[in-house]
């Protein structure tokens, strides 16, 4: 039963829990109905407060199975036991991961493929699994696969939070567990957080449903008979806030006309005072740069071949094993012994009726072949302007991004190059290096001023990604100007002919192939450079006023 009656309010019921508090919140929902919610995405570098996190999860009433990415099928669902097999005559399979209702632990989550990541989802859509899913990446919009972020209920990031410890109660977390099948959210309580997930911009049915699951164990932790209103609003706070796509209206709808006599029964648009209420909490609970991060993935969304990770391909020498697939071997594919004896085993009694004398029976169907997934490194080649059109203060923030970006490639093992372009040429000051020193050091000690070489810059770049390309690197081309190229190839001065030549470079850049980005630092977006930007086949953005964080945090998304 739900209890939706009009309440007086209280601020302190709707304010969201700060710190280890909220941690201890978070871990304790978890806790009463870890299978419903389908389980925590944790976003935290490895670390104490990480620590003190994972040492609360023996409070989950499962059983724990620790994952990483690479985790094969019969890992996960089991498989053949071949030695056994032999050995008896028989069929033996062994037990997976899943084979029985579990907390499954994913470290490194944001590294997850694609195919691991649907098989998780796929055991979490059955209420028997959750997943807490360690999730390492640097910054928010980067990492865990959209499969698994949308059936996990619960968000927790720790890397801004002191040192603490989450103190959980087991006798309230048994209690909880034991009145929760009593507790059932009405028809009017799914409406309610239907309407506030419309309001910010949630289009998942998934998230309502796992707000009322929250709201179902908050209420059970809380002691209430009925789900009331303050259970609705911190489930909502606790599940909507990281999937907010939008903020919600600051001022309520004006209340609509009253409805004629045979229309009492008709529904009202509008969100009522009451969810309001809940609206704000949860917009409470945003985060401040809310509007920047979905800026800058809707730029990353309209970008045409930029590629955030290392180029991928399937081979058969070398790179992350694949599962084997049927097929017959040859000079390039080599054959998959253990597997192909996993797929003929268990017809060898079958088999051994019409020839008992033959000890191992195979036939071409049972022939597997050995694939591999080969992921090539990426290299990021910065073309930065430090010409005198180029006013100081801007090309300060320009460094300041490029050292920013240059940061968090580090930390993914990304390859860095630094192509500086001034005076009568452009000069690659720092080769493709992961050394986050070198970069700081050249960086600080580029001076800037003189003529914009932009067509030297972009043949430069060609350059050193075609290099790049033949080591077997993925490049990306990042160019950072004003647009107003007045330098050409020779290194004599003349605005037309730069400016062709800047064109020409540009079509060669994109003939090769190479993802790309123009970031726009003018004063004013310039047309020019627009138009070289799509000469490139390259995402142009234009970014007049923005700082060095914005500047690094558009360049990044671009690049994803």
């Amino acid at each position: 039963m739900t209890d939706l009656s009009p309440q007086p309010f209280d601020p302190d019921l709707l304010a969201p829990s700060d710190g280890w508090d909220r941690v201890t919140l978070v871990l304790s929902v978890l806790a009463v109905d870890p299978a419903g919610l389908g389980g925590l995405w944790l976003r935290a570098r490895v670390g104490p407060a990480r620590d003190a996190v994972l040492a609360a999860l023996p409070h989950l009433p499962l059983p724990h199975r620790r994952l990483h990415p690479g985790l094969t099928d019969e890992a996960l669902y089991g498989g053949l036991d071949l030695s056994a097999t032999l050995a008896t005559g028989r069929p033996v399979r062994t037990p997976g991961l899943l084979a029985q209702p579990s907390a499954l632990v994913l470290t490194m989550a944001e590294r997850c493929p694609a195919g691991m990541a649907a098989r998780l989802a796929q055991a979490l859509d059955s209420p028997r699994h959750c997943l807490v899913a360690l999730d390492e990446a640097a910054e928010a919009g980067e990492g865990l696969p959209a499969a698994l972020s949308d059936r996990l209920g619960l968000f927790l990031a720790l890397d801004e939070l002191p040192l603490g410890l989450p103190v959980l109660d087991p006798q309230a977390l048994a209690h909880a567990r034991a009145a929760l099948p009593l507790l059932r959210p009405s028809a009017k309580a799914a409406g309610t957080l239907t309407r506030i997930a419309v309001a910010l911009g949630i289009d998942s049915p998934r998230a309502v449903l796992s707000a009322l699951r929250a709201a179902r164990a908050l209420a059970a932790l809380r002691g209430h008979r009925g789900v009331r209103r303050e259970d609705l609003a911190t489930a909502a706070e606790l599940v909507f806030a990281h999937r907010a796509t939008r903020l919600p209206q600051a001022e309520a709808p004006p209340p609509p006309p009253a409805p004629e006599p045979q229309a009492q029964t008709q529904p009202q648009e509008g969100l009522t005072p009451p969810d309001d209420l809940i609206v704000e909490a949860v917009r409470a609970a945003l985060p401040a740069d809310l509007l920047d991060h979905l800026a800058a993935a809707r730029a990353a969304r309209t970008a045409k071949g930029a590629t955030g990770s290392g180029e991928v391909r399937a081979g058969n020498r070398r790179g992350r094993p694949l599962p084997a697939r049927p097929g017959r071997p040859s000079a390039e594919k080599r054959l998959d012994l253990v597997a192909t004896l996993r797929a003929a085993v268990p017809w060898q009694a079958l088999r051994r009726q019409s020839a008992p004398e033959r000890l191992l029976h195979l036939r071409p169907g049972d022939l597997r072949i050995k694939r591999q997934e080969e992921k090539s490194d990426r290299l990021l080649v910065f073309a930065v302007d430090a010409s005198g059109s180029s006013a100081l203060a801007r090309f300060g923030e320009a460094k300041g991004a490029v050292e920013l970006l240059l940061a968090r490639a580090y930390a993914r093992r990304d390859h860095v190059a630094l192509i500086v372009f001034r005076g009568p040429q452009a000069e690659l000051v720092l080769p493709p290096t992961r050394s986050l020193v070198q970069v700081k050091r050249r960086l600080a000690g580029v001076p800037g001023g003189g003529g914009t070489p932009l067509a030297g810059a972009l043949q430069l770049a060609e350059a050193v990604a075609l290099r790049a390309r033949g080591r077997g690197l993925s490049p990306v081309v990042a160019l950072l100007t004003d647009g107003r190229a007045n330098i050409a190839l020779d290194g004599t001065p003349g605005r037309a002919r730069a400016e062709v030549e800047a064109a020409q470079a540009a079509r060669s850049l994109r003939a090769q192939g190479f993802p790309a980005v123009v970031i726009d630092t003018a004063a004013r977006p310039q047309d020019g450079l627009r138009v070289l930007a799509a000469g490139m086949g390259a995402t142009y953005l234009a970014l007049p006023r923005a700082d060095a964080a914005r500047l690094s945090l558009a360049l990044e998304a671009a690049l994803a």
